[in-house]
């Protein structure tokens, strides 16, 4: 679970549970993409850490807006985690997970 930030400020999407989840999945695959090949720094290294990372941030930039412009950046929060799936199964071909 990732470290509750300290601040004077507070934003709603912030206490979304899917915001969390998202964070939290995206400092797991920071730690898993620290342990690949240095090969894979600028390839699926990078590419699946930005995928996931790109999770929360969608979900937190398009909380503040309308209805429909949320559920477009929630879509684009869908499809990096189906970006995640990619690289997941990049990463267990070439054996770096199992």
């Amino acid at each position: 679970m990732v470290k509750k930030l300290e601040s004077d400020y507070h934003f709603k999407f912030e206490d979304l549970k899917v915001y969390h989840k998202a964070m939290d999945f995206g400092e797991k695959i920071d730690q898993i993409t620290a342990t690949f090949p240095k090969k894979e720094m600028y390839r699926l290294s990078s590419q699946f850490a930005r995928a996931a990372d790109s999770i929360a941030a969608n979900i937190s930039e398009g909380y503040g807006s309308t209805n429909a412009n949320f559920n477009r950046y929630l879509k684009m929060a869908w499809e990096s985690s189906h970006e995640c799936v990619t690289w997941n199964t990049k990463a267990y071909y070439r054996n770096y997970i199992m």
